[in-house]
């Protein structure tokens, strides 16, 4: 299981030292896509095979359904750790994700998540301001 919050700085040819603690779960090869709220999301293989698996059973005649997959996918890419430790992150996610210099790595259950730093900083804020509200809505699920 992921978790913690580091930070790391990315280089100008994208590439990102992934934390020691994270390497052995993501393993030698792992997909890293697009995610929510203007981060990035790593998988490790099998992680992502179960994620692959469920976006299969979405009905293909459901437009969120088609938009969400398409979302995922068109930003998937395989990525192999280096000797040093770091993933060379693809362009089109660097941009994506607004990534300049500071980045936080945080792990969240299957994930790692990849974030700027002023991008996590306000997410962070915003979070930690209605977290009594937020953990008020999470009792439906059995929290």
């Amino acid at each position: 299981m992921f978790m913690g919050e580091y930070q790391h700085n990315i280089d100008i040819k994208g590439r990102l030292i992934v934390p020691a603690k994270f390497r052995e779960l993501l393993g030698d090869d792992f997909v890293i896509t697009r995610g929510l709220d203007k981060c990035l999301f790593a998988y490790p293989r099998t992680e992502w095979s179960k994620l692959e698996e469920k976006l299969q059973t979405l009905p293909l005649t459901k437009k969120d359904a088609r938009s969400f997959t398409r979302f995922f996918f068109s930003g998937a890419s395989e990525c192999e750790l280096d000797k040093q430790g770091r993933i060379n992150i693809p362009q089109n996610l660097v941009g994506y994700a607004g990534l300049e210099k500071e980045t936080v790595i945080i792990g969240v259950s299957n994930r790692i998540e990849i974030w700027s730093k002023p991008e996590w900083d306000a997410v962070f804020e915003e979070s930690e301001e209605s977290f009594s509200e937020i953990a008020e809505n999470m009792i439906g699920f059995d929290i």
